[in-house]
């Protein structure tokens, strides 16, 4: 049964995948939509029809370019490329937010070169801190 104060109350995860950071929503009864490819895509995407409904934001964009790790890597990192996800879930955001009720929203990604575009994130954690069995500094910003 799906608790009636959660009913309607839409959850965008943004460059989704699998669908894992959000499934605790679609449990407790939220309306999760995940936006990911191939099926859809973040940079395309557009909220206008029901920005009002969207209670929670979750963003995971691609992290390869904003790797520290990839510093050994032999071409140059595509900040241009990889920046345009970014844009898009925080265009996202900021339309929720604008022109609906947006009551929260988070935009993850692993430690590494996104705060030179974003700063120093509220909050910087490990996964291991929460349950799960892996490490991997990841920054949190929302």
């Amino acid at each position: 049964m799906i608790p009636t104060r959660e009913r309607g109350k839409i959850i965008l995860d943004l460059c989704g995948g699998t669908g894992a950071w959000s499934k605790p929503y679609a449990e407790a009864g939220y309306d999760v939509r995940v936006v990911t490819l191939p099926e859809q895509n973040v940079l395309t995407f557009n909220v206008q029809g029901f920005a009002d409904k969207v209670h929670g934001i979750l963003a995971a964009p691609p992290c390869t370019m904003f790797s520290i790790a990839r510093r050994t890597a032999s071409t140059p990192p595509d900040f241009n490329g990889a920046m345009d996800p970014v844009r898009a879930c925080l265009h996202i955001i900021w339309t929720c937010r604008t022109y609906g009720n947006l009551k929260w929203w988070a935009l993850e990604n692993p430690r590494g070169l996104l705060r030179q575009w974003l700063g120093v994130p509220p909050l910087s954690f490990q996964p291991f801190w929460y349950g799960d069995p892996w490490t991997k500094k990841t920054d949190l910003w929302g």
